[in-house]
């Protein structure tokens, strides 16, 4: 199965404490069906210090369900993404405008 959304695309939060928000993706794990949005879904996680770096409490992106996500299209809505044939190659398109991504 294809992926709708890619690293790198630029999304809407449709569900959950972040909805509304806006960012991009960062990466991607298919298997589980999450990704991670930067500045979305934040969480503090303590670290303990070492040599490279300051230890305590920083702030981290997790992971969140892709379902939860919808991709921006060029007005700046959230849109669904589908599929289709140019010439011999396949790709994305916003359902909303029709423009490929």
């Amino acid at each position: 199965m294809a992926a709708k959304l890619r690293k790198g695309d630029k999304v809407v939060v449709l569900a959950g404490k972040d909805k509304g928000k806006e960012g991009t993706i960062s990466s991607v794990d298919p298997k589980s069906g999450k990704c991670i949005v930067d500045g979305i879904n934040m969480a503090i996680r303590a670290t303990r210090q070492s040599q490279e770096s300051q230890g305590g409490r920083i702030p981290k992106a997790m992971p969140i369900d892709l379902s939860n996500l919808a991709l921006k299209d060029a007005n700046g809505k959230a849109t669904r993404v589908g599929f289709k044939m140019d010439g011999d190659k396949k790709v994305r398109f916003a359902k909303t405008t029709g423009d490929v991504i």
